[in-house]
């Protein structure tokens, strides 16, 4: 228990603190006991502000320089015609809203031809990300499928009929229960997926 006397002290400056805080002008916040915790300093990811203020990142930048080699997805600048097709082609895709499958599949077109190799490849990328859920023959057998109550089956004659737009859409922004794969898969390899699961479509 405190002394009687540091009671009337501690009392005392707790009035004085909260008299001395209230003002008649509804626009004065009055005194402010913690000013950092009402007014932090916060550094703005996306912009750089004016002078050396930033001490943790170097030479006072707020943002770090992108991955030596990084490409901006809409200024690629390379001779690559393939490549440049592949980024055109992804992005038309991410501008498309998630729900216009319908749009996807009328504007977006494959570059790359089934091939054997193109196929062989997509068979590889569709074992790795696909073959989980929708099965290795495409039959919706998967083991992750038994757990989401079962998948669309390729060989069905519903999905029989859906284009390279529509199924490059799927795999990007996902559908029902399955989950999107843009971030997870290169644009070159979800085409090369379309080409595979066409060959899944035909057993």
């Amino acid at each position: 228990m405190l002394n009687p006397r540091y009671q009337f002290v501690l009392f005392a400056g707790l009035a004085l603190g909260l008299l001395s805080s209230c003002s008649d002008d509804h626009n004065d916040t009055g005194t402010e006991f913690a000013p950092n915790m009402y007014h932090s300093v916060a550094y703005e990811p996306m912009t750089q502000t004016d002078g050396d203020t930033n001490t943790i990142n170097p030479l006072g930048m707020n943002m770090r320089q992108p991955v030596a080699g990084t490409v901006a997805r809409s200024k690629y600048a390379g001779s690559d015609s393939l490549q440049k097709e592949f980024l055109h082609q992804d992005l038309i895709s991410r501008t498309i809203p998630n729900d216009s499958i319908t749009y996807s599949a009328a504007a977006l077109k494959n570059p790359l031809a089934a091939t054997p190799e193109n196929i062989e490849a997509g068979k590889l990328q569709y074992e790795r990300y696909c073959q989980h859920c929708h099965g290795e023959t495409g039959k919706g057998d998967g083991l992750v499928a038994k757990m989401y109550k079962g998948v669309p089956v390729y060989s069905s004659d519903a999905l029989k009929a859906l284009n390279d737009g529509h199924i490059y859409h799927v795999i990007t922004h996902g559908k029902g229960r399955m989950w999107p794969h843009g971030s997870q898969i290169t644009s070159a390899n979800r085409w090369k997926i379309v080409l595979y699961v066409h060959e899944l479509q035909k057993q």
